[in-house]
């Protein structure tokens, strides 16, 4: 990573692009002001492998998950203070990860169907109001959120014109959908 710019600085997309990456640090870009967050608990980490593996397996080819990965949320102009956040796990258009692959920078939220964030104890409001509307802004269809308390439950929000984000309830056990695409999670298999 290079150098931190100075912290009154609002950063856009391609400034936070050219700090390069950090494998020490969690960053995240909130209206351009650079956040640090510390790195997730292994039970955490866990059952995002874990996720990832159930979800990647059920997927079509034209959709592909990532997890732990930069999603610049496109609210602004390229020349604005950007917001760019690394959800635990996206679930994203396979053109999409090409491009990024063949030219770099970051995912793009208007590719992403599906966003989900593991609850940690510091996290809990950020993921349930701060990134709850970033997402819903966004303009990402799909937001998950598990909960590591016990038992282990997952709230899904489907994105609706008129209401913003809408969910049916805390499920455990099983959650199925069908969309973006049939996929059946065993919440039970995660912890």
């Amino acid at each position: 990573m290079t150098a931190l710019p100075e912290p009154w600085r609002l950063l856009t997309i391609a400034e936070y692009e050219a700090l390069g990456e950090d494998d020490q640090t969690r960053w995240e870009l909130q209206e351009g002001i650079l956040m640090m967050s510390p790195s997730p608990k292994p039970r955490h980490m866990r059952l995002g492998a874990r996720l990832f593996s159930q979800v990647d397996e059920q997927l079509p080819d034209e959709l592909v998950a990532v997890p732990d990965v930069d999603v610049d949320l496109q609210l602004v102009n390229a020349e604005g203070p950007a917001t760019v956040r690394r959800p635990d796990l996206v679930v994203v258009d396979s053109s999409e990860y090409q491009r990024v692959e063949a030219e770099g920078g970051v995912l793009r939220a208007s590719a992403v169907h599906v966003v989900v964030e593991i609850v940690s104890p510091g996290s809990r409001r950020t993921d349930y109001v701060t990134k709850r509307s970033e997402y819903a802004e966004a303009g990402i269809s799909h937001y998950w959120i598990i909960d590591l308390t016990t038992p282990l439950s997952l709230v899904a929000f489907v994105l609706t014109d008129e209401l913003g984000y809408v969910d049916n309830g805390e499920v455990t056990g099983e959650f199925t959908t069908n969309s973006p695409c049939p996929l059946t999670i065993r919440l039970d298999q995660l912890g």
